[in-house]
């Protein structure tokens, strides 16, 4: 199929994206974040143009988002919730290749900030509702669509704000299909489909060491600069136990069985770290890793207090755990504040939902092969399943065997194959109308 001419959906598709990635979304933490109000109009305009009743909302002044419902064929099964957001982390023009937010084309690729994070998987979702529209495909489930605003800053003023402040949107929801997952990798000549079933938790903390101000001049034992930097260099250098949950038990399993791996549980683990890269080995531990430091005003001038920003995350269980271990390596002297927390969650892999998924992707890859697996970071599926629904990953994409995806994420020169979208949107098309 990927040999003809491609269809309407699949040219809309990339069309869609790189519209979608000329509109500036940058999020940057603060209120001055712009471009989600753009892209929202633009979403809505895109469907609303084919008959779907949209609604934006607006979480705060230029924060906006779009809502819409497909009714399905049965009206006994669940509601399913697809979602994407329109805000991109930040990308400096200096540090790319192209221009990230002139959507140029080279090398057979879209390329631009939100290519795979997750403008792509936005379009994919357009393109299949446009294609939609114009048939007049019903899904077997109501499929209720949301378009969120402030992912990439924790979703307080998108996903978050919609399960507070709208959760009869999600009536009737029990499971979510978000980004980061569908995506191939290739294993022994084989293409393993990674559906993301679970997420790691996030703590965000403030580290504070308190001390004596005095002259730099002058012998200081109570140096709150001194007393942070241990605090920091224990925590930055901390390795956290290797915990295998049911999904990353499943995933090293089966993937070691694939590269003839029958070894210990270690050799395991790093035959299936080895050959899958640094996203995958992420999510078998914890982590804590420094960020930010803030201390002092004058070069002869010992501070008061000095501060430190970690970027916490925990598996799936193991929250009290990890926070007991952040305060070991702090010390006694080392006050810890969270600054901003969201849950772990962790899906069942076996059920009718995943059938679905691997029975699209072999629509259009007859060998594939599904597996799951916990992404290390966060997505807006934290946020619904304060309502109960389940989240997975699902964004199809059949990728080079020698791209790196992994730093597609949030990296210089984000792009995504224009062949691999293609192939999303067909299989897309398939999982949706009998999921």
């Amino acid at each position: 199929m990927s040999e003809l001419a491609p269809s309407v959906m699949e040219t809309e598709a990339v069309s869609i994206l790189r519209d979608l990635i000329r509109i500036d979304t940058t999020n940057n933490g603060t209120p001055e974040t712009v471009g989600e109000a753009e892209a929202a109009e633009y979403v809505a305009a895109s469907l609303g143009d084919m008959g779907y009743s949209c609604e934006r909302f607006e979480t705060a002044p230029r924060r906006e988002g779009v809502l819409l419902t497909i009714e399905g064929t049965d009206p006994e099964a669940d509601v399913l919730l697809l979602h994407g957001h329109l805000d991109v982390v930040p990308a400096d023009p200096a540090d790319w290749t192209v221009a990230p937010f002139e959507a140029e084309v080279v090398d057979g690729m879209v390329w631009g900030r939100g290519a795979v994070d997750m403008k792509d998987t936005d379009a994919t979702i357009i393109a299949v509702l446009r294609e939609w529209a114009r048939s007049g495909v019903k899904p077997r489930r109501t499929i209720a669509v949301a378009f969120t605003p402030d992912e990439e800053a924790g979703g307080r003023l998108g996903a978050h704000w919609l399960v507070d402040n709208r959760p009869e949107f999600f009536r009737g929801a029990t499971q979510a299909v978000g980004e980061v997952g569908g995506f191939s990798v290739s294993l022994n000549d084989k293409r393993v489909y990674l559906i993301q079933t679970a997420e790691r938790g996030i703590a965000w903390m403030r580290l504070l060491a308190r001390g004596r101000a005095g002259h730099g001049s002058l012998t200081n034992d109570d140096n709150a600069i001194t007393e942070l930097a241990r605090a920091v260099a224990r925590i930055g250098e901390h390795t956290f136990e290797l915990e295998l949950t049911p999904t990353t038990q499943r995933l090293v399993r089966e993937v070691a069985a694939m590269l003839g791996e029958s070894g210990s549980l270690e050799d395991q683990v790093v035959a299936v770290s080895t050959a899958l890269g640094p996203l995958i080995e992420a999510s078998m531990r914890s982590s804590a890793n420094p960020t930010v430091l803030r201390a002092g005003y004058k070069h002869n001038v010992i501070p008061e207090r000095a501060e430190a920003l970690i970027d916490g995350r925990y598996l799936p269980g193991h929250e009290a755990k990890f926070i007991a271990e952040i305060a070991r390596l702090a010390g006694e002297k080392v006050e810890v504040h969270l600054e901003h927390g969201d849950v772990a969650i962790e899906a069942d892999f076996d059920v009718p939902l995943v059938a679905r998924m691997t029975e699209a992707l072999r629509t259009e890859d007859p060998g594939a092969i599904t597996l799951p697996y916990m992404v290390p970071a966060g997505t807006d599926a934290k946020a619904f399943s304060r309502l109960g629904i389940a989240g997975y990953g699902f964004a199809p994409l059949r990728l080079p065997a020698d791209l790196n995806f992994a730093a597609m994420f949030h990296g210089v020169d984000e792009r995504v194959p224009i062949d691999a979208l293609r192939f999303g949107v067909r299989v897309m098309d398939t999982f949706l109308r009998s999921a």
